[in-house]
Order: C-alpha cells, then sequence, then structure tokens
C-alpha cells in the first residue's frame, strides 16, 4: 500500500481561482451595498439596461441565475422602485421588464464602481496576460452552462 499524497488546497487551481474571484466579487458587492444594490440586483440592472433585455428568462440566462432567483429580485427591484414589469397586450404570460429613472440612475451611479473595480484587477495583468485569462477561464469553463447557485 503505498502513501497518499496529501492534497494541497493552497496550490490547487480552484482554490486559487475561487481567492481572485471573492476578492473582486467583495470590492464589488461594498461598492454597490452603498448604492443599496445587490450583486443580482447589479447584474439584472445592466441585463435590462445595457444589454436590453426584457424578458425575465432573458434576463436569468444573462446574469446566471434561476427563474425563481430572478422573479425575487425583480419583484424585490420594482418594490424599490428599480424596475417596472408589464404584462403583453395579447398574452397575459408574458411579462416585459424595463428600468425606472430610478433604475437609470442607479445603473449610471453603479458603473463607474464596476469599472474601476475591473481596472483594479486588470491592472495586475499586462494586456496580452489579460487576453490571455479570459481565454484560459473560458477553456476552463469548457462551455458548461453558469447558474449561480446560493444568490
Amino acid at each position: 500500500m503505498s502513501a497518499r499524497t496529501p492534497y494541497r488546497l493552497h496550490a490547487s487551481l480552484g482554490y486559487q481561482l475561487t481567492l481572485a474571484a471573492r476578492i473582486q466579487e467583495k470590492r464589488l458587492e461594498d461598492g454597490l451595498r452603498a448604492l443599496g444594490l445587490t450583486r443580482i440586483m447589479w447584474c439584472v440592472l445592466l441585463a435590462v439596461g445595457d444589454e436590453n433585455l426584457r424578458h425575465p428568462s432573458d434576463i436569468a440566462h444573462f446574469v446566471g441565475i434561476d427563474r425563481t432567483a430572478t422573479s425575487r429580485a425583480l419583484r424585490q427591484m420594482e418594490n424599490a422602485g428599480m424596475v417596472a414589469r408589464s404584462t403583453g397586450a395579447g398574452d397575459r404570460r408574458t411579462t416585459a421588464v424595463s428600468l425606472t429613472a430610478q433604475g437609470r440612475a442607479l445603473l449610471a451611479q453603479g458603473t463607474p464602481l464596476a469599472e474601476e473595480n475591473n481596472a483594479r484587477m486588470a491592472a495586475r495583468l499586462s494586456a496580452g496576460e489579460q487576453t490571455e485569462l479570459r481565454r484560459l477561464l473560458q477553456k476552463l469553463r469548457g462551455g458548461e452552462p453558469v447558474l449561480l447557485a446560493g444568490v
């Protein structure tokens, strides 16, 4: 019987990826919290305001969350005055989402925070390293659908 080689947590690729992502997320979440936003709310604002996505299923896919989490976020955001939801005239089962004036203002206020947060991490890499990292991360994802658990 051979001796088991110990697993080195701090040397694992997954652990290093997780740490880098948590640093990035925490900095962004801290800035968004000052605006009364969660990371999910921010992603919904981007989906509707910048990507022109109007249907909850499209928003869910863009953000990487399930429909239940999307409905919950949209309900909270509607109650807070950030988005408006309307049902289709011909088909009451369809829902269209739009930003309110407050939602547009929050998107405008949050964008510099997100850009600065991204720039801080990107500044640690050359342009070539950034391109290579994006390529490698896409390769690691391997086309797997992204659904964020626990959000």
